[in-house]
């Protein structure tokens, strides 16, 4: 079988996008899926995002690691899989996203994407765990997907290679783990992010629920005021804009681009 494919990329965050409103891709093929997920052998991405039917939003987003394990959501990816949507005839803009992690909202503002995100969750402050001998403090927020967020002094000199894969498998965040987040704050409206990447198991050049998560965290630390200006490694800009009281976020948004790369066809055995 023959399945068309579109790759794009949320500030360097990159994707397979596959129209499946007609149910066929082998989603369940585990095996399949890190086989075009791997960078040297396959396409490469950093997810597979397939388009779906919904009967409570415009389309169901389904969202698989490269290492083929579903996962709640993306918050680049559902800015990348909205302007898909848009531009296919799947969905209006604004548009309703069913994901695991709730329904989402979003709107196309020109070349760019503004995402609703679903409430921030679970949320844990000023905690403390030992990682790889000395004492770190951080925040914790579900924003979709679970994020752990620390502040550090010199972000460019952070192997976040060896941290990130230490602070994602912490015993602190079993069963399910957690992404790693490093920030520096650089101005009152501003800070930078690097993000080890459950599931990628790797720094990746930008997570969308990681940037949201890591202003959410700042804010609530007192470091930041909305709108946060975020900057991931790969060096786009983004807004994460939202109100918060203490701990209580609302009208969390994420606006960033979303960009076609090419398209192509996926050969399945």
């Amino acid at each position: 079988m023959t399945i068309p494919f579109w790759k794009m990329h949320g500030a360097g965050n990159d994707f397979i996008l596959v129209d499946d409103r007609a149910e066929t891709f082998p989603a369940t093929d585990a095996a399949w899926l890190r086989t075009i997920g791997t960078r040297k052998t396959g396409v490469g991405c950093d997810g597979i995002i397939l388009i779906q039917p919904s009967d409570t939003a415009n389309f169901r987003m389904r969202f698989f690691n490269p290492n083929g394990r579903e996962a709640e959501m993306c918050g680049n990816g559902a800015r990348c899989v909205a302007r898909l949507a848009y531009e296919i005839g799947a969905a209006p803009s604004p548009m309703t996203i069913q994901t695991q992690a709730g329904v989402l909202r979003a709107e196309m503002e020109g070349d760019q994407v503004r995402l609703w995100m679903t409430d921030p969750r679970d949320w844990l402050m000023d905690q403390t765990l030992t990682l790889n001998g000395e004492t770190v403090t951080y925040g914790f927020v579900n924003t979709g997907v679970p994020h752990a967020v620390v502040e550090v002094d010199d972000l460019d000199a952070l192997d976040v290679q060896k941290r990130g894969a230490a602070l994602r498998h912490h015993p602190a965040f079993a069963p399910a783990g957690a992404n790693a987040n490093f920030i520096q704050v650089t101005g009152p409206q501003a800070l930078r992010v690097r993000t080890y990447e459950r599931g990628v198991e790797a720094e990746t050049l930008a997570c969308g629920t990681g940037m949201v998560a890591s202003a959410l965290v700042a804010a609530a630390a007192g470091r930041v005021v909305p709108p946060v200006q975020v900057i991931p490694t790969g060096g786009d800009v983004l807004s994460v804009d939202f109100v918060l009281n203490g701990t209580d976020a609302r009208e969390t948004t994420l606006l960033g681009p979303a960009v076609h790369v090419f398209k192509g066809e996926l050969e399945t055995a």
